[in-house]
């Protein structure tokens, strides 16, 4: 069975050296009772939760799977259930929420730092609270005060979870065709009528009520996107009292038979005029949906960096013990039959890009997670506003930038245990496998690079972008006079530099033609989430430096590990920059038929 050991070092040093939090939510009215202290004691416990609780129900996920029983019920894998009461009642589920309706009112920070852990320990288990919590911002945002008083103490207390209903047999990202039906009652209730697939979570037996965030169309709504509203169907619906009563029109059609993620319930659900009740205004259930998509997108993200850091972690343990050949130099332990595979420079680049991507990843989704924070808390209209641009600007980065790593990760630690990677009971084939489903759900990646270069980028002429330039200007003005961090200053100037570039040709070109966004939308993503990471990486070398007499190994340990990054990893860029340059042509010479 794979090993896991929550990366505490690694976390605080994150949060406490590299955003410095502490200092910053003593001048917030929100969270200026949350110190250092308190942050650690949380993430500890955690941690030990998800080590002893969590892990070992990993594999049992994913070889048992969940099942629908004959009378259409749900059944999860051996443990899921203990385990969620065991969230439950260690209270883990109102972390980062309301204290008006029972939460500890704590940082998203250290929320989806707990759910890193959590999804490291079993992200198939993690989706069925994920979920829930986006569906308490989504109604804490956009619900009506009887829906609010209804469902949100139950969702923060972890009694009821929720899910997202958006994906219908025919439609996915296009969900302006959407064609499930929302028939208006004249008590105010609405008959909800229509099929939807993919559905994480969308049966089980973990809690004791189902609360569905359901897309649907009124009568004679508008066509296209602006035609949608959105519906809260609950699978029993409340009585007076706030308790699960008569099962609603709403069931599990079947289970997706999934390459990965096995021990979550992916399900087809089907809504037999189910009654639920309006979010928000009719026709813009979109804008009250996003609450919650977004915060699926950057849950996306901390499931790939879980998965990220397991597969690191297991793949040191292998390396360091497993005994092949010798080393190119020579014998390194003349003692053994064999070197271990870890003196190999090969081996070492395999873990060392782990490594990256995972520190890259935990830098940049922590820092998106302290933005919303302060996003929340902050008082000038204006700030927030800035603010939400750049979490705007970040969230299609942080979904496909980070599980495209993931997965390039996770592949080369099955490639690090050799035979033994895809043999199943080391556990590294299924981390693969699960991590290679998060570039496809919550919007495919595609989309996500479409998102970015063709709405936070060039619909704002690059507005958003120039502010995060901004960011990394200043910080090249106050280090960029430093002999030691030139050796990451210089190459973070070079690729602002190229990204600027490229950004004012890519928009140059989509004037006359539109599918040079299309054809350039992935290399570019991948391009700016290296600028991201570049900036990261400077920092956290900058700190590094600063404490590497210190006599503590883990400074040693981050400075090289932000070196490889600057060589290894971001030269991937100049392939990158010029793919994106070599427009649409290519791809759309070929007719469609004589493919």
């Amino acid at each position: 069975m794979p090993r896991y050991v929550a990366p505490l070092r690694d976390m605080h040093f994150v949060i406490h050296e590299l955003l410095d939090v502490e200092a910053t939510f003593k001048n917030s009215s929100k969270y200026a009772e949350v110190d250092k202290d308190t942050i650690n004691q949380v993430l500890e416990e955690a941690g030990k939760f998800c080590t002893n609780v969590l892990l070992p129900l990993n594999q049992v996920g994913d070889r048992e799977g969940c099942r629908r029983l004959d009378d259409g019920a749900i059944k999860t894998p051996t443990g899921f259930k203990d385990a969620y009461q065991q969230f439950v009642e260690g209270g883990w589920a109102s972390l980062a929420c309301d204290a008006n309706f029972g939460g500890q009112d704590l940082p998203q920070l250290v929320n989806s730092a707990v759910y890193e852990m959590m999804n490291s320990a079993n992200q198939a288990w993690t989706m069925y609270p994920g979920l829930s919590h986006g569906a308490y911002e989504c109604l804490h945002a956009h619900g009506t005060e009887y829906q609010k008083n209804t469902y949100l103490e139950k969702l923060v207390s972890g009694q009821w979870t929720g899910t997202m209903c958006l994906t219908e047999p025919h439609c996915g990202t296009d969900l302006g065709i959407l064609k499930t039906k929302a028939e208006p009652l004249d008590d105010g209730t609405y008959r909800i009528t229509g099929t939807k697939i993919f559905i994480s979570s969308g049966d089980h037996d973990l809690s004791e009520n189902i609360v569905h965030l359901v897309l649907a169309r009124l009568p004679n709504a508008p066509e296209g996107s602006k035609g949608i509203s959105l519906f809260v169907v609950p699978k029993y619906l409340p009585t007076e009292g706030g308790e699960p009563g008569i099962k609603n029109q709403v069931t599990c059609g079947a289970l997706e038979h999934k390459m990965g993620i096995h021990g979550n319930a992916t399900c087809v659900m089907n809504f037999d005029g189910a009654i639920g009740t309006l979010v928000g205004e009719a026709h813009k259930g979109l804008n009250a949906m996003f609450v919650m998509m977004n915060a699926a997108r950057l849950g996306v993200g901390m499931q790939s960096l879980g998965l990220t850091e397991v597969a690191y972690q297991n793949s040191v343990i292998y390396a360091k013990e497993r005994l092949q050949m010798r080393s190119l130099k020579g014998a390194q332990y003349p003692d053994k039959v064999a070197d271990p595979i870890i003196v190999h420079p090969d081996v070492r680049r395999m873990l060392l890009t782990q490594r990256a991507y995972a520190e890259g990843a935990r830098a940049f989704t922590y820092w998106i997670a302290f933005m919303i924070d302060l996003e929340q808390s902050e008082p000038d209209k204006k700030k927030r506003e800035e603010i939400g641009e750049m979490v705007a600007l970040l969230t299609p980065i942080v979904k496909a930038f980070i599980t495209d790593n993931a997965f390039i990760a996770t592949n080369e630690g099955m490639q690090v245990f050799g035979g033994h990677g895809y043999i199943a009971e080391w556990g590294m084939e299924q981390f693969v496998r699960d991590a290679r489903i998060n570039m496809i759900y919550e919007g495919t990646n595609t989309i996500q690079s479409l998102d970015l270069l063709g709405r936070k980028v060039l619909g704002d002429m690059g507005s958003k972008l120039k502010k995060f330039g901004k960011l990394v200007e200043q910080f090249v003005d106050v280090e960029g006079g430093r002999k030691d961090m030139a050796e990451f200053i210089d190459p973070l100037v070079d690729i602002g530099e190229k990204v600027k570039k490229l950004t004012m040709e890519l928009g140059l070109k989509a004037m006359s033609n539109k599918n040079e966004v299309g054809a350039a939308a992935v290399p570019y993503l991948r391009v700016v989430g290296h600028f991201v990471y570049a900036f990261l990486f400077a920092k956290m070398a900058k700190i590094a430096l600063d404490k590497k007499d210190s006599g503590d190994g883990f400074y040693k340990a981050k400075l090289a590990t932000a070196r490889f990054y600057f060589a290894k990893l971001l030269p991937e860029t100049a392939y990158q920059i010029r793919a994106a340059r070599s427009g649409s042509e290519s791809l759309m010479a070929l007719e469609a038929d004589l493919f």
